[in-house]
Order: C-alpha cells, then structure tokens, then sequence
C-alpha cells in the first residue's frame, strides 16, 4: 500500500505555502514526483522535500518548475516572497525558547482544538510567526495565563469552559419567557457577531464553541421543524467559529470549521447557506494566498448562487481579488465593475446572507487588489476612501483596513503616514486580538525598515514589538 502523503501546513510560512503549490500543482497534472523529476531534472527526493519545506529551492529551480507545471509565474512570485512574512508576536518580559517554536509545528494538528494556542513571536531573525502552544507548553516555557492574555488569549481558550450545562438550561427555560431555544439561540449568535464587530474574536470564540455544543444538546431529543432549525443553526454558528478563528490568525481552524459548516449544510438542504459557505472558503482562501483554489472556489460559489443574487455578488467580490493574487489586473478590474453594477439589485435580496456587501466592501476589496498588483499609491487611496465610507460599529474590522492601508503607504514611500495609521491599527489590535491586523503590522514593520530612524517611525517599530513575544537563545 502507497505511504500517505504528509499533510502539508502551507499557513505557516511562504516557504511552507510554495512546497503545498508545488504539490498542487503537480497532482492536478498527475504527475508524481519522479516524473516531475525526469521533466524538470530535478532529483524527486529534491522535490519532496521541496514539498516539505524541509529544503529551500533556488531562483533556476523555481523558474524551471513554474515553466514545466503551466504556473504562469505563480511557483516565481511565492518564491520570491519566500522570508518576507513569516507572523510574530510578543511582550519583552516574556521569551518562547526555540524548543517552543519548533512546537508549533508539532501541535499542527490540535488547530481545531481550543487546546491549541497561536500568539505572535518575533524570532531571533526579526520576522514573526505564529507559535502554536497548549497550556502545559505554555507553563513548560514560563509564560503563564497573565503572559498569555497580555497579547489577546484568555484563559476559556485552554480547556473547556464548563459552561455548557447551564447554557443547555438557558435554552430550555426560553419557553418561559414567551420564546423557543431556537428563537433564544438565534438572538445569541446575533449578540456574539455584535461582539465580534466590536471587540474582536477573542471574546466571542469559547461562547460559539459552547453554543455549538449546546445545539448538538438539544437536537438529541428534538424533531420534525425543531431539529432541522437547530442543524441550521449550528451550520450557522460553526461558519461564525470559522471567521473568528480566521480572524484570530489560525487559517486550519478556520478551514476546518468551514468543512464541517459546508457538510451540515448539506444536511440542511438550504441552498443559500451552502452557496455563502462555499464563498467563505474562497475568501479564506484569499486571505491566505492560496493561488490555486481562490479563484475555483469563488466561481463554484457563483455557479451554486441564485442568478444576480447577492451571494453571487459576494462570490464574485472574492474572484477579483484572487486574479490580483494571481497578477490578472484587467480580470480583477472586471470582476469589481461587474459587483458594483450588481449593488443595487443585490441590496433588494431577501436573504440574510452577505448583507454587509456594500460600496465600501467593494472598494476595500478593490484597494486589496491594487496592492498585491504593486499599485501601492492607488491601494492607499483607496482604503482611505472605503474606511470614510463604512458604518459606524466595525471596531475591529476598521482596524484590519487601517493597517492594510499603512502598508499602502509604505509601498508608495510615504513612512510617516504609514507609522501614524499603523499606530491607530495597532490600538485596535491590542484592544480586540485581531491575528489579521497583527499578520498587517508585521508587514509594515517589514516595510518601514527604511525609514527605522525616522522618529514616527521609529516609534510605531518599538511599539509593535513590545506587543510581540520573543524568541530567546537556549543551550543545546
């Protein structure tokens, strides 16, 4: 029987993120790795650990594979990137020992898993990663509980909360207050995705997870309506637990939660809902640079939508920023014309789903595309234009789009301007653990290298390290 192949981790670094292309790209063309070896001249054990990220290829090697794979460049420009962003974070009084780096790699698989912490760490290189720790690693280490909520992990996030008894009784005691536990449970998640806008993920994440958990409660003895209405909730609530994971930097969680949202789905047999969850995927699939599956999953999510519904708006916003991913600019321009053409029918759908789609969403998924094209000064514009235009109450989000647009400026060469927005960003990061602010101002950090003696400057880098935690230097 043919050896598994390793699960691949491409969320936690570009060079992790080019071995998994290079695999997918070369299974979609069938090709195993001795003949890709034979094509390209390569050596196939050369390509597995290519693969593996366990071996880093050179400038020829990667032209060599993009030219026989049909990349279009794609294999060149993640290689290109490959050292530029790897994720960090941490407090100067607290230190994560190398040991405790290469344990984020060996607890991959508890992402799915409250056990599983990721926090911010600069390591002795200066780039920033996100180390994966469970409790008992994180007492192993020395930093404790107080350490850990320091940079947005509270402590519900390390086992169970308990509280999953008393919210099952909560919900049955809805009838005395004139309601259902559907109707009682369908209020909460409205409460928590107020929460999340507000605040952040970190505070919202345990309740979401105790609330699915109540659901699976109460559909034991539930039928006919009742137990379909809470397979849909709990569809609905695992999509919730999705994004606030995506939100909070762990991509496998967030993937995770997405799959089993989609299979519940299924069950649920509501079109609609299945169709918002397919372009979820293709949105996490943008936000994690995923070249290959970002522009298939927004196109099955638009075969899936109602025509000129606005699911298929939503799903056509996530295309034109994975044609900017991919170097397409006239495509990506297409897709964003033909969402704005679609506002105002889009605005007239019924459904519940993509609601916030509107002309600022548009716009700051058009300034996302502008510079990962490299039209940095367009981009900046552009995410200034959209953050004016959004409504009151997206705290958290507000802050993702401030630090987006202080790497826009960088990237135009305006450093004073990018330290002073990213401050602002930085605010809000602290205030709400946002991963995907945290993931921005480490590339601004990167950016403004430059300008490090500038004094706006200088002060935004000290700053944002002292939220990081440190890799330290450990004797063998």
């Amino acid at each position: 029987m043919a050896q598994k192949p390793r699960e691949l981790t491409p969320w936690v670094s570009p060079l992790h993120n080019w071995g998994y292309q290079l695999r997918e790209l070369r299974t979609s063309r069938g090709l195993s790795l001795r003949e890709l070896g034979k094509i390209t001249r390569i050596d196939h054990s050369h390509l597995g650990r290519f693969e593996r990220a366990e071996r880093t290829p050179d400038r020829s090697q990667a032209v060599v594979l993009d030219d026989k794979l049909g990349a279009s460049g794609m294999l060149l420009r993640l290689w290109e990137r490959i050292g530029d962003e790897r994720g960090h974070v941490a407090n100067p009084p607290a230190h994560v020992a190398r040991s405790s780096v290469d344990l984020a790699f060996a607890v991959a698989d508890q992402a799915a898993s409250d056990e599983g912490i990721s926090v911010p760490c600069r390591l002795a290189d200066g780039s920033v990663i996100w180390v994966a720790l469970n409790r008992r690693a994180l007492l192993r280490t020395g930093m404790g509980l107080g350490a850990a909520a320091a940079v947005g992990v509270s402590s519900p996030a390390f086992a169970d909360s308990g509280a999953v008894p008393g919210l099952v009784r909560k919900a049955r005691a809805a009838y005395a207050y004139g309601s259902t536990p559907v109707e009682h449970l369908r209020r909460t998640r409205r409460v928590l995705i107020d929460t999340d806008n507000l605040l952040g993920p970190r505070r919202a994440v345990s309740a979401v997870r105790d609330h699915i958990e109540v659901i699976q409660v109460l559909r034991r003895d539930a039928k006919g309506v009742d137990r379909h209405d809470l397979m849909e909730l709990q569809t609905q609530y695992g999509e919730l637990l999705s994004w606030l994971y995506q939100d909070l930097g762990n991509p496998k969680a967030a993937s995770y939660w997405l799959d089993r949202a989609m299979q519940w789905s299924q069950t649920v047999g509501d079109g609609d809902l299945s169709t918002y969850v397919m372009a979820r995927k293709a949105q996490l699939a943008g936000d994690t640079g995923d070249l290959v599956d970002v522009v298939d999953l927004a196109e099955a999510a638009q075969r899936m939508a109602r025509p000129r519904s606005r699911l298929a708006a939503v799903a056509r916003t996530y295309e034109a920023y994975g044609h900017a991913l991919r170097g397409d600019a006239d495509e990506s321009e297409r897709a964003i014309d033909d969402v704005r053409n679609a506002l105002d029918g889009a605005a007239a759908d019924p459904t519940p789903w993509g609601v916030w789609l509107n002309a600022s969403y548009v716009e700051i998924h058009r300034a996302q595309g502008l510079e990962v094209l490299g039209k940095h000064g367009q981009a900046a514009n552009a995410f200034a234009a959209a953050i004016r235009m959004m409504p009151d109450g997206y705290h958290r989000d507000r802050g993702v789009y401030m630090a987006r647009q202080a790497v826009a400026l960088a990237g135009a060469r305006a450093p004073e301007q990018a330290a002073a927005i990213g401050m602002h960003a930085l605010a809000v990061a602290e205030d709400t653990g946002s991963g995907r602010i945290t993931n921005e101002l480490a590339r601004l950090d990167k950016a403004l290298i430059p300008w490090q003696r500038e004094p706006s400057v200088a002060e935004f880098r000290t700053t944002f390290d002292s939220t990081l935690f440190h890799e330290t230097e450990t004797e063998a």
